[in-house]
């Protein structure tokens, strides 16, 4: 580029720049202008009034007063005529058959309509040398019936009705298997089990010809009668604990913490299969296998259960009975009832295998009930110390459980005590059903190796207060329950009846190594009451597995269902007690028979025994 044409570009480039400045100055102007002239021609804003507006918080909501009313109960153990001590047959080498203790039953064995007591006892070992002989005139221990004259005395029959027989026994079913009027006995044990007829207030031996004697090498524990196959007599359900020998319990070596021997785990023990045999007419046939009852474990292919506890009930109400198991240290079981002779196990969709954490518990005692008088159910089962009682709760008929039991108020209150008989009932006949339990350790030196674990424990009764409050159950202490009821001791078994005719429910307690415990209700609430006693005809005599509801003049209902088989190794009685609260009214009374058969009884008087015998097809409606 030449020098005249450079200097004529270099101008250019002045011109331009000059040029540019001046208009950014004139838009800067205008801009300036604009500006001053909105600022000045628009109006100033009113302010605005600000009103505040009081925050108004929301009314809390009145609760009901929570009165728990007064339940006492008076320990008339000796002078009912109670005389027996469980002897479990320790001598030091600490088996573990010997911490389990035994059953009680309510029954009326002489058909003369009140509850008599049946205790059942275990015996000394075969091989113990270390006690010394007993006398050759002193009959070896045995269990005990005791027979109930009306008024709540008792006096030993046991020798005069031939049950005077020793053995290791563990558990007790009662019920009518021959379906002719009197109720039959069976005896779960540590070896074979013995069943007994009664005939005419006389038992006799049957177990051989029966065909339910078992294995010398089982262990029975809880056991019970039920119509599983709906064919109008009782068939034979036993829960077995564990495999067990003398030499394998030895072998462990279990030891307490700062030394001493132990009783065993039952982790260390291989489980095993329950048993359930079928009623042909008198004789029986185990179907424990085709029944579908025997679970494996899937990666070891051995039997799962460690059964302690069962009870059994309709819990999807399609009229045919389930089983439900209380397993230890091992799943739960559920045992659904397939309407074809067959079962399927489905605890775990059910939700009451484990806990709420996915644990199996230590798990003894066992019942349900519908608690809150509706369609809801209820499954509580006892657990070990440090651990909860639990209440799975079914909200309809689908099967589908939660474990309610810290919201409910039993969890919290269950966590210390080592709970075995378990037991819905209402015991202060307000109409709602309370929650009973037996406790107590199974070692005797707990308490030097856990501050906080004594070998003899207080029972509980848990007071249904209802749905109005925060927690449906509450712990009913002393100044309203009485001393009696709280003296610790060894609970074991645990059952319900009404020993004197004054239509509230007495309570029994069995021991393990001790004493029982009679209670008497000496409530005075005035609450109104109704006992119905069933004897079935196209249903089990019994009338085992009957569902009966009440339809109250205020509207409310009550459901109960025939099952004695409850708590831990134990029997209830076959009545059934409803409480009533202050209405005076029963509008009408359904029975849902085992057969099928549904029976309405219209406006029944309250206070009384109402006994209804199960109607012919023609007059009465069936359900099936």
């Amino acid at each position: 580029m030449n020098a005249p044409q450079q200097f004529e570009e270099e101008k250019d480039d002045a011109i331009i720049g000059q040029a540019v400045k001046w208009s950014l100055l004139a838009l800067s102007l205008i801009v300036l202008a604009g500006l001053t002239i909105f600022f000045v021609f628009t109006p100033n804003p009113k302010p605005v009034a600000t009103v505040s507006t009081p925050l108004k918080l929301p009314e809390a909501r009145a609760m009901p007063t929570l009165e728990i009313p007064a339940i006492p109960f008076k320990d008339i153990t000796a002078q009912a005529g109670i005389n027996f001590k469980h002897e479990c047959g320790a001598y030091g080498d600490k088996l573990l058959p010997e911490t389990m203790g035994g059953g009680c039953a309510f029954l009326d064995y002489d058909g003369d309509g009140d509850q008599d007591i049946l205790l059942v006892n275990s015996c000394k070992w075969p091989w113990d040398r270390t006690s010394p002989a007993a006398p050759s005139d002193m009959p070896p221990a045995a269990g005990a019936l005791f027979q109930n004259d009306g008024q709540g005395n008792f006096h030993d029959v046991s020798g005069q009705t031939g049950l005077k027989q020793a053995f290791y026994a563990q558990g007790v079913a009662v019920g009518d298997y021959d379906n002719d009027g009197d109720v039959d006995l069976y005896f779960s044990a540590v070896g074979t089990g013995h069943l007994y007829q009664n005939t005419g207030g006389q038992f006799v031996d049957v177990t051989e010809e029966a065909g339910v004697a078992g294995s010398p090498s089982d262990w029975g524990t809880s056991c019970g009668w039920l119509d599983y196959d709906n064919d109008g007599d009782l068939d034979l359900f036993v829960a077995h604990y564990v495999h067990w020998s003398k030499e394998f319990d030895l072998a462990q070596n279990f030891q307490l913490l700062g030394g001493g021997r132990a009783y065993g785990r039952p982790q260390v023990f291989p489980g095993v299969f329950p048993a359930l045999y079928q009623n042909n007419g008198g004789k029986f046939t185990d179907v424990s296998a085709a029944a579908g009852l025997q679970v494996k474990n899937p990666a070891t292919g051995v039997p799962v259960a460690k059964s302690l506890g069962v009870t059994f009930g309709d819990f999807d109400r399609d009229g045919w009975i389930d089983v439900v198991v209380a397993n230890d240290t091992v799943q739960n079981m559920l045992f659904h009832n397939l309407k074809n002779g067959t079962f399927e196990e489905i605890a775990y969709p059910a939700g009451i295998a484990v806990d709420n954490s996915g644990n199996a518990r230590g798990a003894m005692g066992i019942d349900s009930a519908r608690f809150r008088n509706n369609e809801e159910v209820g499954i509580a089962i006892g657990n070990f110390a440090n651990e909860m009682t639990a209440l799975y709760v079914a909200k309809d008929t689908s099967l589908q459980f939660v474990d309610e039991a810290i919201a409910n108020g039993i969890g919290p209150q269950t966590r210390l005590e080592l709970t075995f008989g378990t037991l819905f009932c209402d015991l202060d006949l307000d109409g709602r059903l309370d929650l009973i339990a037996a406790n107590g350790h199974l070692e005797e030196d707990i308490h030097k190796v856990q501050a906080s674990q004594f070998y003899e424990q207080p029972p509980h009764i848990f007071w249904n207060c209802g749905s109005a409050f925060t927690t449906e159950f509450v712990p009913v202490p002393k100044e309203k329950c009485g001393d009696d009821f709280l003296k610790r001791m060894v609970g074991r078994g645990a059952s319900i009846a009404d020993i004197d005719a004054d239509g509230d429910l007495d309570i029994l307690f069995a021991s393990a190594g001790g004493s029982p415990r009679l209670l008497r209700n000496e409530q005075k609430l005035g609450h109104h009451w109704l006992r119905v006693e069933l004897q079935g005809t196209l249903s089990n005599k019994s009338a085992i597995g009957a569902e009966v509801s009440l339809s109250l003049g205020d509207n409310s209902r009550r459901f109960l269902t025939v099952m004695p088989t409850r708590s831990y190794l134990s029997q209830t009685e076959l009545p059934l007690t409803f409480g009533l609260g202050p209405e005076t009214t029963i509008n009408e009374v359904v029975i849902r028979w085992p057969s099928g058969m549904v029976q309405t009884i219209t406006r029944p008087a309250i206070d009384q025994t109402l006994k209804v015998i199960e109607q012919a097809a023609e007059t009465a409606q069936m359900n099936k």
